[in-house]
């Protein structure tokens, strides 16, 4: 794992687990600031686990993941899937104005600047017009947009995204892989975990392949080779936790938004 730039994330020896029993295993190497980099594996091969570590939610087991020049409270992370109760009576513009609470805590009154911002943000991921609507009342792709809208307004040189575009509209897809080239062309670094391996063919220059181990890391045409793909199955089967669908699975795509409120707060 290396790139020719300085690098912004730098993992040595990183075990990552639970109760002691290890997801990710022994990762070394680096991210380069500024890179888009498709994290991709069979499920269970500790991709979300991996975001856990890098944003510290997740202590190591063992080694150490280090921020070059970064602080974890300029990390954007897109978890995957939202704690948020969406049956809790709360606007729009007030869930993505959640976006500035590092900035702004609890109990500092927002600015005129503040609530420019709060409204470029909306605007930016396609919700103008829609600020007063309730959450319970969003379909999928819709609560999506509100929760990338919150990403936006951290302004954070590297962002994390967790299985962004599960079970959402065509549209949404479409817009908030726009938004994603976006930072990229930036200069941040993003680090999207993904399924859908024509996506990352199209839009991420590196991918980390993993299964538990790291298979493969370099340019996505490269790291996603037939060989790879199918080392990355080999090596989860063989911890005897088959891989329970293939790597290349699209998420289903819809042809409308659905109504899905979201659980987890983001």
């Amino acid at each position: 794992m290396s790139g020719s730039a300085a690098p912004l994330l730098r993992f040595d020896n990183l075990t990552l687990g639970y109760d002691r029993h290890p997801a990710v295993h022994h990762l070394s190497g680096e991210i380069a600031a500024g890179s888009l980099v498709a994290v991709v594996g069979p499920n269970g091969a500790g991709k979300s686990t991996l975001l856990k570590g890098i944003t510290g939610e997740l202590r190591p087991l063992q080694g150490k993941v280090e921020l070059c020049g970064l602080e974890r409270h300029q990390i954007g992370y897109l978890t995957q899937q939202s704690t948020f109760d969406a049956s809790f009576p709360i606007a729009i513009y007030d869930f993505v104005a959640m976006g500035l609470w590092r900035e702004f805590g609890a109990f500092r009154r927002l600015d005129r600047a503040a609530h420019r911002r709060i409204e470029e943000a909306i605007g930016a991921v396609g919700l103008a017009g829609l600020e007063k609507r309730a959450l319970g009342a969003l379909s999928g792709g819709q609560m999506q947009r509100a929760r990338f809208a919150r990403v936006i307004l951290q302004n954070a040189p590297l962002v994390l995204l967790d299985e962004p575009y599960v079970a959402i509209d065509t549209a949404s897809v479409r817009d908030l892989a726009a938004l994603v080239r976006a930072w990229h062309a930036e200069g941040r670094t993003v680090i999207s975990v993904l399924h859908d391996l024509d996506h990352v063919r199209e839009d991420y220059p590196q991918t980390l392949l993993l299964a538990r181990d790291i298979v493969a890391h370099g340019p996505t045409a490269t790291a996603l080779s037939d060989v790879n793909l199918e080392r990355a199955r080999a090596l989860l089967e063989a911890r005897d936790e088959p891989a329970e669908a293939p790597i290349c699975e699209r998420p289903e795509s819809h042809p409308h938004d659905q109504t899905e409120p979201e659980r987890r707060r983001a």
